[in-house]
């Protein structure tokens, strides 16, 4: 092997420690790999490492760009409450910790075939919090299994990671072949997830912790009065308090109803919803957020709907009233609130207790913490001036549209035909979708943009280069003959062996990453073998995303690490087991369906 290889080998070992290590964020891990192949490239004059030519050609590979337009798509039906709405009415039903779960994890599982992983987990973790808190469950002992069902459903279709449409998109760009079709990966993937959820929900109850405490610990202490009307013809009209899941709200309860000037203090469970109630909350900031995008309920206050801007661009703001403020002394509605601010008041804090009276009749005083519905612009305008201690913007709180929900499912289903049909490309049909959501107004131009994790798509971009070294300086052709010699020649034995490689590499480093760079190595054992490579393809896209034993493994595991309490050993102690169980599967099934 020339200089180039061992070169090209001691960088990868370079982002390989630098991963695992954690020394710095992953995409100026790569960054650097790819900065030095370059660099030294063009000062040796060698052809066998990378140019810079064939570096830009990585970021624009189809496989990046369909993977970015699946964030809009994922971004767009979660704006529109599309998830929520058939993910809903099956865990509202929950009554204990092997129901919660259950009624969790499937529809998780299934929307993570089509959707990407992380904003699915995004979206699922404060209905977490919120089955944990109603049913007085161990959060613990459901956030790990959300971010696996997730993982494991993401192994069922091409689209349902980004690592199997960049192995996909590197198949046919680097093997002339026509690559997977948008079920193919469904032979592995779901019996892999049907024996991984039957694992969740039978080993979940002995191999995760009980940390209730870390709920507690993560209670605000800001309690909010918040007003919001019943939607007049709405989902929630008829509906009991219970059936309309207001009863169990997490952190969160209903002090009253308003009903056509009388008021009801005391709520039962019983209580029957009717067109334009006047329902009263004190709660936490979280918990208000999530009442915001209930279906069937809106904000009490006319200011919302008088706002210039459209609703699809606001957000929810949370400012502390200064002793400064014009308006202190005086009424929200009197103080002509939304005039000056073009800001809509939705809540106020005030030492933790109900504040009697509609928000409109609240009298301002210094250190009253103030909810508000507004654009984002409001930020910067207010950052600087003397009106407010503190502004700050509320993550994740932009209203959602329910009334294009309907609309949104139906372009999704529109997407996933198009891709299974022969002649459109998954890029095609993401396009497409993509556009359809703007143009029906589902989201704007710039939603899409700030949806879009460039990190990712940024850290892809560059892996792909460092591949594309591996190849061009004989590194992978050198390490997967070694790989042959260990496994004796045997077809099965290698396959086996770029499994546990892969899966070893993206339990140090992200999954992305770890494909890429063992491609080359499976393709060049494939080459000596001589023997088809969409085995070992296959493979790499499961082990590459089955990556449960380390909290840095993948994306979302890291997502629930915080809010879950966990530590390393709850990774290693619930996900190995996992790991097998899957490799197990993927081993006996991938040679039977694409023959070696």
């Amino acid at each position: 092997m020339a200089w180039e290889g061992w070169f090209t080998i001691a960088v990868v070992l370079m982002v390989l420690a630098g991963l695992a290590s954690n020394i710095a964020a992953p995409v100026g891990v790569v960054f650097t790999a790819v900065a030095l192949l370059v660099t030294v490239g063009a000062l040796t004059g060698t052809d066998r490492l990378i140019s810079p030519a064939e570096l830009a050609d990585g970021f624009g590979s189809t496989g990046l760009l369909t993977v970015g337009l699946l964030f809009v798509v994922a971004a767009g039906l979660t704006r529109t409450g599309a998830v929520s709405l058939i993910a809903e009415p099956l865990i509202g039903r929950a009554r204990g910790l092997r129901s919660a779960q259950w009624r969790l994890l499937t529809p998780v599982a299934g929307l993570s075939a089509f959707l990407n992983n992380t904003p699915i987990v995004a979206l699922f973790l404060p209905v977490v919090d919120d089955l944990a808190r109603r049913l007085k469950l161990p959060a613990s002992r459901l956030y790990l299994p959300l971010s696996y069902a997730a993982i494991l459903g993401g192994t069922c279709t091409l689209i349902g990671t980004s690592t199997n449409l960049i192995v996909n998109d590197l198949l046919r760009t680097r093997a002339a072949s026509q690559g997977l079709g948008l079920f193919d990966l469904a032979w592995v993937g779901v019996p892999a997830t049907i024996l991984g959820l039957g694992y969740l929900l039978l080993a979940s109850g002995w191999l995760l912790p009980d940390r209730r405490e870390a709920i507690a610990e993560r209670l605000d202490p800001r309690r909010y009065t918040v007003e919001l009307l019943v939607e007049p013809d709405g989902p929630m009209v008829g509906k009991t308090i219970e059936g309309a899941g207001l009863r169990h709200l997490p952190d969160l309860f209903l002090a009253e109803i308003e009903r056509h000037g009388q008021v009801i203090p005391a709520v039962g469970p019983d209580e029957v919803l009717r067109n334009g109630d006047r329902l009263v909350f004190v709660g936490v900031l979280e918990s208000v957020v999530d009442l915001q995008k209930m279906r069937g309920l809106k904000p009490a206050t006319d200011a919302v709907d008088d706002l210039e801007d459209p609703r699809r661009e606001r957000c929810l703001v949370e400012a502390v009233v200064a002793e400064a403020c014009p308006l202190v002394g005086r009424s929200i509605r009197a103080g002509r609130f939304r005039e000056r601010y073009r800001a809509a008041v939705i809540a106020v804090s005030r030492a933790g207790r109900q504040l009697p009276g509609k928000i409109g009749d609240i009298v301002l005083r210094p250190g009253d913490t103030l909810l508000l519905e507004t654009h984002p612009s409001f930020i910067e305008r207010q950052r600087d001036a003397r009106d407010f201690y503190l502004v700050s913007g509320v993550d994740d709180s932009a209203p959602p549209q329910h009334d294009k929900a309907r609309i949104a499912l139906p372009i999704l289903a529109v997407m996933v035909v198009l891709a299974a049909l022969p002649g459109v490309s998954m890029l095609n049909a993401a396009l497409l979708a993509a556009l359809a959501l703007i143009a029906t107004r589902c989201m704007d131009p710039g939603a899409a943009l700030r949806n879009v994790d460039w990190n990712v798509l940024l850290v892809i971009g560059a892996a792909l280069g460092i591949g594309q070294a591996m190849d061009n300086s004989g590194a992978a052709a050198v390490i997967g003959q070694q790989v042959m010699g260990l496994t004796a020649g045997s077809p099965l034995l290698t396959l086996a062996a770029i499994y546990l490689l892969t899966l070893i590499a993206t339990e140090l480093i992200t999954n992305n990453a770890a494909a890429v760079l063992v491609f080359p190595i499976a393709m060049a054992a494939a080459e000596s073998l001589a023997v088809s490579p969409m085995p070992f393809v296959v493979a790499i896209m499961i082990a590459a995303s089955a990556a449960f034993a380390t909290p840095i493994g993948y994306q979302t595991n890291l997502m629930v690490f915080g809010p879950g309490a966990y530590r390393f050993g709850d990774y290693l102690r619930f996900g190995l087991p996992l790991n097998l169980l899957v490799m197990a599967v993927a081993l006996t099934l991938i040679p039977m369906v694409w023959p070696l």
